[in-house]
């Protein structure tokens, strides 16, 4: 008791120094002119904050008795807890387990109902368009239409116009792939760059005559390779209105793997690059070549100021059905908004292709004769053996007129009199010689119709935007608003077939290794934009920005247009060709470096306490990162760090907008390691056996892990020493099942070791939430009880094999055609199964002859805690021709019904409805 009054007065006493020193230094600051003739810490800015601050301390000392109080307090709980288990330290319970003691303060917070109220009572319209209920309702039968193949006779009277001409607007246009069959920089050089020059002089030869444009990529690179006058010539172009940029995005993005995160950044960085080049500001959008469409698009173009956007590549049943049902053009709406806020009003094309065959009208075979380009001696022809004849005088009223019966029977599908043609395909306008075939022959064509007023139509070249604020006009409403009797729609467009049984959702999984690398870019990307713009921003106040390598923001930029590029539909679909591929990863891999070195200097500069001292040497960094590839298509190799009798600080960040409590796991060159945090107190941390294979333990390596709680948007440091500390340092135990393989499992006498050689019993991780059960014959997860409930839930996992169809077409980049049922995957020999146990984290690892399955389960409190961390890496060099598949069984009756990812934004239902046989 005497102890606890003396640490209660002395508690008392520190704190009332304190504050009478706080008031002191206010006081010196506030009558001390030397501080501001010198420059010195306390602007009047931040004396005003702390005169603000001087009221608050008055007041505490008023309620100075109840601070004591709670100091005493404090005291004795401190004092209670040490005569239980030590504070932060998990300690072994009788049943074999361990417990890590709960912290003070929650670790995440509970949602109130009402939280979620803006999503529930919708008070506008209510979506007349579900693509969940439509999705179930649609037969997605294949019956032949005629000539329009997927879709049905249309029928019109050539009086249907006496009241409103039809108004067309044919919109050329070339869909430039940044990366495809060819890499970025082949294709700028033999194709784009052509298209780009030809469009600048082509374009003023005829004022009447529009081009559309959508990837900035390109186009910034074309922008540097030209000299000024012609600079002047495009902004006069984008001024006038005969070139729009659409989109205005980096890349036109693939829309079912990229995270929301390299969405708007490449959104961002596109529209940044347009303001500040141009003076141009998107407002529509054009999506003609991604393989399905996902709402957080239109949700981020809405964000974005754009008014309308433009889909094409949807299931050919859901464009029928929208066909007959004149809702080709919607307002796009989020599931989870209530009124009107996120609508952007949406346009689908209706035909099986954005080429130019199928945007006249149905018939393919006519649209094709309009297409100049495959003019007879050309190098591309009609499929439909019937080729283009160049208008004439002679012959301009009959194409008129076969061409207007294709503009009206398309106009039938909308709701208005307004109607959009696009003109184009990939890299198209290569050559001066198709400018000019499509403009004089299509400029024919349109002044004799438009010379006809008994035909009703007026007909001329035009711009996306130009066709939208035509048909806003029409309907007399503003820009993006809603048009009277057009509906409205929710969810997604997933997943696309374009003929027959043919779903495009092969590209879900293709080259997953490098979809794994865009996202590790990513998250270096994010947090290195956060410690470059603290660091700079510190050294600018503090006059030391010579000092710093201010230089680094050329390798973010660079590093965001590498992200933005590989969003492009066809590089993080993993849908290019090899060298493209390559070509691909050698730009990530580089700018990761780039981020890492960026990362490095601004974490030097941020921990350092004497700023100062700060000195920026690129050959000599004074950190290390804690990964590195050898190459762009290699796994990351983990660093080891060297103890000896100098300490070792490692210096973590957490680049959340959050505190986050984590486990964090270093490899280190002893078992005998001491942990210290940034304010010096030693650390209880998790000692593991480091694996090469299955088998092999490393001798000279072990893992160390300890959890971590990281300020939000912060930095801290971890001092390591050689050394032991018996108390904190807790070697995890290892058991390994070799299932009847008679293989050699090497020791270490840090790690205590357990070989089964032939058991099979089922067996189980806990922590404080839950109890899994795996199976002791596959390592994989059979069932999951949670602590507060009785029932377990049956998890079980499993790996299949689909096989590929014998004829022509086969699963691929793009398709995923199964030959029938999925069949067990079946390995040589049984896995071998590693299992740890330790205070932090248990882990089962199943290593199979072409899978390593790993299940980690935290010991924490918070969501980590609540969750499981799976990974599987898969070698595939055994089946280049099957998919590998893993299937989670569970007793949820879910009445069909799942939920999939929408870009990491959001998630939607879906439904198992079957689909074409």
């Amino acid at each position: 008791m005497k102890l606890k009054k003396q640490v209660t007065v002395c508690g008392a006493a520190i704190f009332c120094v304190a504050v009478f020193s706080l008031y002191l230094m206010l006081d010196r600051v506030q009558h001390d002119p030397t501080r501001h003739q010198n420059g010195g810490n306390f602007p009047r800015s931040q004396i005003s904050v702390l005169q603000n601050r001087i009221e608050q301390l008055e007041q505490l000392l008023e309620e100075n008795h109840e601070i004591i109080s709670h100091i005493k307090d404090s005291v004795l709980e401190l004092t209670a807890n040490a005569e239980g288990p030590p504070a932060l330290l998990p300690y072994y319970m009788a049943n074999g387990s361990w417990v890590v003691p709960p912290e003070p303060r929650p670790s995440f917070f509970s949602i109130s109902p009402q939280d979620c109220q803006f999503a529930l009572g919708g008070r506008g319209q209510k979506p007349e368009l579900q693509m969940l209920t439509i999705s179930e309702e649609l037969p997605f039968d294949n019956v032949d239409g005629g000539v329009w193949k997927q879709g049905f006779d249309i029928s019109y009277s050539p009086h249907d116009w006496d009241a409103e001409d039809l108004q067309v607007f044919v919109v050329p246009h070339s869909h430039n792939d940044p990366g495809w069959i060819k890499t970025f920089d082949k294709y700028y050089t033999e194709q784009t760059q052509h298209i780009l020059n030809s469009m600048v002089s082509k374009l003023q030869e005829d004022p009447r005559r529009r081009f559309l444009w959508a990837e900035v990529s390109f186009f910034a690179k074309w922008w540097e390779n030209i000299n000024a006058q012609k600079k002047a010539a495009v902004r006069r172009l984008v001024g006038n209105g005969q070139l729009e940029i659409v989109t205005g995005g980096w890349v036109m993005p693939d829309e079912a793997n990229s995270h929301y995160f390299a969405l708007i950044d490449q959104l961002i960085e596109g529209h940044q690059w347009l303001e500040k080049n141009l003076g141009a500001t998107p407002r529509s959008g054009w999506a003609v070549d991604p393989f399905g469409y996902s709402p957080t698009i239109p949700y981020l173009l809405r964000r974005a100021n754009l008014t309308s956007m433009l889909i094409q590549r949807v299931h050919y049943a859901i464009k029928k059905h929208f066909a007959s049902t004149h809702s080709l053009e919607f307002m796009w709406r989020q599931t989870w908004d209530s009124d009107s806020s996120t609508d952007i009003f949406c346009h689908m094309m209706p035909f099986y292709s954005y080429d130019v065959p199928h945007t006249c009208g149905p018939d393919p075979k006519i649209c094709c004769q309009f297409d100049f380009k495959r003019l007879p001696g050309g190098r591309i022809n009609c499929p439909w053996k019937v080729p283009p004849r160049a208008i004439t005088e002679a012959n301009v009223a009959e194409r008129a007129a076969l061409l207007l019966d294709q503009y009206r029977k398309k106009s039938r599908l909308f709701r208005s009199n307004v109607l959009l043609v696009p003109l184009g395909d990939d890299f198209r306008y290569d050559k001066p010689q198709e400018w000019d075939a499509q403009f004089f022959n299509y400029q024919r064509l349109f002044d004799f119709l438009n010379s006809k007023p008994d035909l009703h139509v007026q007909a001329q070249f035009g711009t996306l935007s130009d066709y939208f604020d035509a048909l806003y006009k029409k309907t007399g409403v503003e820009p993006g608003a809603r048009p009277p009797g057009f509906p409205v729609l929710s969810g997604d467009f997933f997943s696309y077939a374009d003929r027959e049984d043919h779903y495009w959702t092969g590209y879900y999984t293709s080259r997953p290794f490098y979809k794994s690398l865009d996202r590790v870019l990513e998250a270096h990307l994010r947090g290195a934009e956060i410690l470059y713009s603290l660091a700079v921003a510190h050294a600018r106040r503090s006059g030391l920005a010579s000092q710093y390598p201010l230089s680094n923001f050329a390798l973010l930029t660079e590093a965001r247009r590498t992200l933005g590029l590989f969003q492009h539909h066809d590089a993080i679909t993993g849908t290019a060709k090899e060298a493209v591929v390559a070509d691909y990863g050698v730009r990530l891999l580089r700018s990761l470096v780039n981020l890492k070195q960026v990362i490095i200097n601004a974490a030097h500069y941020l921990v350092l306490g004497d700023k100062e001292t700060y000195h920026f040497d690129p050959e000599a960094p004074f950190l290390q990162m804690d990964e590195t590839r050898l190459n762009h298509d290699t796994l990351p190799e983990r660093t080891v760090i060297q103890l000896d009798s100098s300490p070792r600080y490692v210096v973590l960040f957490n680049p959340l907008e959050q505190e986050r409590l984590s486990v964090v796991s270093l490899l280190v060159s002893s078992p005998r390691v001491r942990v210290l945090s940034e304010e010096g107190q030693p650390l209880a941390v998790q000692i593991s056996a480091h694996w090469s294979s299955a088998t092999d333990m490393v001798s000279d390596v072990c893992q160390v892990s300890m959890p971590i709680r990281l300020p939000a948007l912060g930095l801290s440091v971890l001092q390591l020493q050689l050394g032991l500390d018996g108390h904190r340092t807790l070697p995890s135990s290892v058991r390994v099942y070799l299932h009847g393989r008679q293989l050699a499992v090497s020791r270490q006498d840090a790690f205590p070791l357990r070989i089964i050689d032939s058991g099979t019993s089922d067996f189980a991780l806990s922590n404080r939430y839950m109890q899994v059960w795996f199976s002791g014959l596959t390592g994989l997860l059979k069932s999951i009880r949670r602590v507060d409930e009785e029932q377990e839930r049956r998890v079980d996992m499993e790996f299949l094999i689909y096989g590929t169809r014998a004829s022509k077409d086969k699963s691929g980049a793009y398709l995923f055609l199964p030959d029938g049922e999925a069949q067990p995957y079946i390995p040589k020999d049984p896995p071998v199964l590693r299992v740890t146990e330790g205070p932090f984290f248990s882990e089962v690892v199943a290593y199979y002859e072409h899978i390593r399955q790993v299940v980690r389960l935290y010991n924490l409190p918070g969501v980590e805690g609540l969750s499981l961390d799976m990974s599987s890496l898969v070698d595939i060099r055994d089946y280049i021709n099957k998919e590998l598949a893993l299937r989670i069984h569970t007793d949820i009756d879910s009445q069909g019904a799942f939920f999939t990812d929408l870009n990491g934004f959001q998630a939607t239902q879906a439904r198992n409805v079957g689909g074409l046989n």
